[in-house]
């Protein structure tokens, strides 16, 4: 038995039973994949998977007893390479972040600016993604760090979740706009108007259209998009009236629009970090989340990973 047949085995799994997928994720053949399944089957001395001629169908009641001491044994193996790498090279390596554009543009620059300037040696990866990739990367063990608003706070069983910041959707309007006449802002003045917002899914969306719902409100949202530049862009172009994430919006660079604040009409979000629970993390990592946070110290971040309620 070897580590790269457990791997094969894990990946298999996590491609939805799809050897060519598990194989080209592994950066192997097919065939030599399906050689080291059939090989650690032998070993063990039962079947892992359920097949209908060579196409694999799903995990046998052994390969579903036995597939949750694989993934572990796996990540053992891949947290004592780290644990190696901290002790050989703590200020180098490599940090892979997941998350939305929204948070990747308006709320990651500062802490990553102030990371890279304590930590040059690091090479940082963002992968921009909608929040299901995000959860899947971090899953996946891909990434080290997923930041999103949705998604992550309902997978506490997988991981340790915990609160970046809170923030509002505001309205943006272009100059002169009727909304921009001093008068209260209110849903249905708003729902007056074409609106351009956010995919479902993205940065809030959901609760939006909970709260247009609640007030008996069918908006016309003519045009959405997967972040604000877009939706200012059209915005701009008097196409509608933009519904963004407030930190979406500055007043220089947003020269010709005007945000109108909507705290009053629309319910705070919480935007997330969540790390992968059983994961090691790198002393490196543990800085970026402590710039994330000020209280997120290195023993508060552990005692999160502990729980399944952080």
């Amino acid at each position: 038995m070897n580590i790269q047949q457990l791997r094969i085995m894990r990946e298999t799994v996590r491609q939805d039973f799809n050897l060519t997928d598990a194989s080209t994720a592994l950066h192997t053949s097919q065939s030599g994949a399906s050689k080291h399944i059939r090989d650690l089957e032998g070993e063990l001395g039962v079947d892992l998977f359920e097949r209908k001629g060579k196409r694999l169908l799903g995990l046998t009641g052994e390969g579903r007893m036995l597939i949750s001491l694989i993934e572990r044994i796996v990540l053992d193996v891949e947290n004592l390479k780290r644990s190696a790498m901290q002790l050989t090279h703590e200020e180098e390596g490599q940090l892979s972040i997941a998350t939305t554009h929204t948070q990747a543009r308006y709320a990651l620059p500062p802490v990553v600016s102030q990371f890279k300037a304590a930590f040059p040696k690091v090479h940082l990866e963002l992968h921009q993604c909608g929040p299901e990739e995000i959860v899947s990367l971090l899953k996946a063990g891909k990434v080290d760090i997923g930041v999103a608003t949705e998604g992550l706070a309902n997978e506490t069983r997988n991981f340790a979740c915990f609160r970046f910041y809170e923030w509002h959707h505001s309205v943006i309007v272009p100059e002169g706009h009727p909304l921009a006449d001093g008068q209260p802002l209110t849903l249905e003045r708003i729902a007056e108007f074409p609106l351009i917002t956010y995919h479902k899914g993205f940065t809030g969306r959901s609760r939006l259209n909970q709260v247009f719902e609640d007030a008996g409100i069918t908006p016309d949202f003519v045009l959405t998009a997967l972040d604000a530049d877009v939706i200012k862009t059209y915005v701009e172009l008097n196409l509608g009236v933009g519904l963004i994430a407030s930190m979406a919006y500055h007043e220089a660079r947003d020269r010709g629009l005007v945000l109108l604040p909507a705290a009053h009409l629309f319910p705070k979000n919480t935007s997330y970090i969540a790390l992968r629970r059983g994961y090691f993390l790198r002393s490196y990592i543990y800085k970026f989340l402590n710039i994330c946070r000020e209280d997120l110290t290195e023993q508060t971040i552990r005692g999160l990973m502990s729980r399944e309620d952080a």
